[in-house]
C-alpha cells in the first residue's frame, strides 16, 4: 500500500483522506456515545461504593461505641500473646490505621517507664512491658503512634482512641 501511495497525485491523496474521515465520523460519534454511557455507569458504581463505605464506617463506629471492640490499652492489658498484624486498628472516627512509624516493615507499640522507651513488636512483649508498669508512649508523650496505611501521615493519639478488631472479623 505504501508503494501505491507514492504513485498517486496530491489531489487523489486529499480525496482519500476526506473519504476515510467521512467513514470515521459515525464511528467516532458512536464511540463518544459509548464513552458517555460508560462514564454514567462508572459514576453510579463509585456512588454505590462510597455509600457502602460510609455505611460500613458508621456500623464500625457504632460497634466501637457499644464496646464490641477493645481499645489498644484493653488489648495490651488483657492479652498474653499474639501478633499485632492479627488485628486491624481503627481510630474512634472509624479510619483504619497501622501502629508505629510509617514505612516500618512491621507494626509496633512504644512503651515508656518515664525515662526510657522500648518497642514492642507483638502483644507478648507489650504485655510484659505493661506488667512491669510501663505505659504506652514515649517519655513525656503518652499515647499510641499511628499512621494511615499508604501514607507518611502519622499521629500520636490516646490509647483510648484506637480500637482493635481481629482481621478475620469483618467490620460490622
Amino acid at each position: 500500500m505504501a508503494d501505491d501511495l507514492v504513485a498517486i497525485d496530491s489531489a487523489e491523496l486529499e480525496r482519500r483522506i476526506a473519504e476515510v474521515r467521512e467513514r470515521m465520523r459515525p464511528i467516532e460519534q458512536q464511540l463518544t456515545s459509548l464513552r458517555g454511557e460508560r462514564d454514567v455507569l462508572l459514576t453510579e458504581r463509585r456512588r454505590r461504593d462510597r455509600l457502602t463505605q460510609r455505611e460500613a464506617r458508621a456500623d464500625l463506629k457504632s460497634a466501637m461505641r457499644e464496646g464490641k471492640f477493645p481499645t489498644i490499652a484493653e488489648l495490651v492489658a488483657g492479652s498474653a500473646a499474639g501478633a499485632l498484624d492479627d488485628y486491624a486498628f481503627n481510630l474512634k472516627t472509624g479510619g483504619e490505621v497501622r501502629l508505629g512509624y510509617p514505612g516500618a516493615r512491621a507494626q509496633s507499640l512504644t512503651f515508656t517507664d518515664g525515662v526510657q522507651a522500648a518497642q514492642a513488636a507483638d502483644l507478648a512483649a507489650a504485655a510484659r512491658l505493661y506488667e512491669k508498669g510501663w505505659e504506652l508512649g514515649s517519655p513525656g508523650r503518652p499515647g499510641v503512634r499511628v499512621h494511615f496505611p499508604g501514607t507518611r501521615q502519622e499521629r500520636l493519639v490516646g490509647a483510648d482512641e484506637v480500637f482493635a478488631r481481629t482481621r478475620t472479623s469483618e467490620p460490622p
